[in-house]
């Protein structure tokens, strides 16, 4: 049996989610749907979301971005990973890398040899033995190597940028190919009687429009997955309590740090995100413990530069909506959730939505196993992605304020509390599931970087030749740090690429 195709598919909302949507949908169906996108000037724009993780070079390359002419259009720098100041305890710092530790497949199982010499205290900590730590550490940058031999086979980079200008240059290059957008205020969404499908929306001027697939991208509000089909919210406070971000740029100082900083805070914690042309900063917080006039004087004294506008206040539930694609909508971005950026996935999960919709696209019929399946995979991929923030909280040894006592005692989820268990007893790390973003290195970092230690590493790991394994250590931390050395200044690259604006 066959069924109607989808012919026409209209995106509600702009912004960083919604055209995002629009190229990668237009992308994967060409002429075949009409691919339309409804905003209205009269609402703002998130647009805080600067950070990102390395999955968003395959975005860019799904769409046929130029990679030069984005960055400069975004003011883009080059992120190798995140420093955390005051994790683990009040005056600690770790630095947690893109890439691998180690040089790979030629030096064993490197998580589990390094924790047996670090017990025996022959290994320097993580950040010797990754190049993206030590690159960042000199504030050098450079082009990953195919070649897995070669130091700079692990030198995997994300992007800083400006998130409102990728929002406009992503609306500019979808002008382009054939993405009619549209200007206007939605006052109502109409849903068919017999079944409760969204069948057109109303524009405060009088117009309709109609499609076979909608997709939300309206923000917290949820206009029609929330708003018109009650998808129902699943609320993870109890687990992540931050509801609230104060925002401000200021004015660059110094040339541009090639990673985030995430500084705790008594009640939350401070980002620091380094963009061509200024310094975006953040202050995200739980507002049951610090007053808005505090964060704001907190966030405002930490800045290294001039402040260039006031403060923006956001809150927020962390969560997610039960059903992601109910009927013919799907959202995606804040429509469909939030988990605070502390590891900067906000774009990730808008990536990870719209790649699991491509890979379960619908016809006409809308079959309900199909839908089941996309939700089914999309909840579990960003349960996995809370768990991982989750830890940072509950990996703290700080017990200086209220909110680290409270996070560092709280019960976790089930799936949270295996993965710590078996580290603190043998250091094991494993991914859940293939899809799983956060591989065994990220968790190495945060568990480690924070003080984690097991009970004892795997012994089969002490039958080394331990003197041997110490001198390739010792020769890996050397040969990360003079490569680093070998690589461009971080700005000095960007422009010699003609990547600065």
């Amino acid at each position: 049996m066959t069924t109607a195709p989808i012919r026409s598919v209209l995106i509600v909302g702009g912004g960083t989610a919604g055209w995002m949507a629009a190229a990668a949908i237009k992308q994967a169906v060409g002429p075949h749907a009409q691919v339309r996108l409804v905003e209205s000037a009269d609402i703002g724009i998130v647009g805080v979301g600067e950070a990102t993780v390395p999955t968003i070079r395959d975005f860019n390359a799904l769409i046929r971005l130029d990679e030069a002419e984005f960055m400069r259009e975004t003011k883009a720098t080059l992120k190798l990973g995140i420093q955390f100041n005051g994790w683990g305890t009040k005056d600690s710092s770790y630095f947690h890398p893109f890439g691998v530790y180690g040089p790979g497949p030629t030096l064993s199982e490197f998580p589990q040899t390094w924790m047996t010499l670090r017990a025996r205290d022959q290994a320097e900590p993580l950040e010797a033995y990754s190049i993206c730590a030590e690159a960042a550490r000199q504030g050098r940058v450079g082009r990953q190597e195919r070649d897995p031999r070669s130091p700079y086979g692990g030198l995997v980079s994300a992007y800083h940028f400006d998130a409102v200008l990728y929002g406009r240059y992503l609306r500019k290059v979808c002008a382009g190919r054939d993405v009619e957008r549209i200007e206007g205020k939605i006052v109502e969404v109409v849903q068919r009687p017999e079944d409760g499908f969204v069948d057109h929306v109303r524009l405060e001027d009088g117009r309709t429009l109609a499609a076979d697939l909608f997709i939300d991208c309206t923000g917290f509000r949820g206009l029609l997955i929330e708003g018109a089909l009650k998808a129902g919210y699943e609320d993870w406070s109890h687990w992540l309590p931050m509801n609230r971000a104060l925002a401000v740029p200021c004015a660059k100082a110094g040339p541009a740090t090639p990673y985030t900083t995430s500084t705790a805070e008594a009640a939350g914690w401070r980002w620091r995100i380094a963009l061509q042309h200024r310094t975006g900063n953040g202050y995200v917080y739980c507002a049951d413990l610090i007053e808005e006039e505090e964060a704001r004087r907190v966030l405002l004294d930490s800045l290294d530069g001039e402040a260039l506008a006031e403060p923006r206040l956001l809150s927020f539930t962390t969560g997610k909506r039960k059903k992601l694609w109910d009927r013919n909508v799907v959202s995606l971005g804040l429509s469909s959730g939030f988990i605070e950026p502390l590891e900067s996935t906000s774009i990730h999960l808008i990536q990870v939505g719209l790649y699991r919709l491509l890979q379960h696209w619908p016809d006409a019929s809308f079959s309900p196993i199909n839908i089941d399946s996309y939700n089914r995979r999309l909840d579990r991929e960003i349960a996995q992605v809370r768990d991982f923030v989750i830890l940072h909280y509950h990996a703290t040894q700080r017990d200086d304020s209220e909110l680290w006592r409270r996070v560092a005692t709280m019960p976790i989820p089930d799936t949270l509390a295996e993965r710590v268990e078996a580290f603190r007893d043998r250091g094991i790390l494993y991914p859940v599931a293939a899809d799983e973003y956060f591989q065994p290195t990220s968790w190495l970092a945060v568990m480690a970087g924070q003080g984690l230690t097991p009970r004892a590493p795997n012994p089969l790991y002490g039958y080394q030749d331990m003197a041997r394994t110490t001198a390739q250590f010792d020769g890996l931390k050397a040969a990360f740090a003079e490569a680093a050395a070998r690589l461009p200044a971080h700005e000095d690259f960007l422009k010699s690429q003609r990547m600065w604006a």
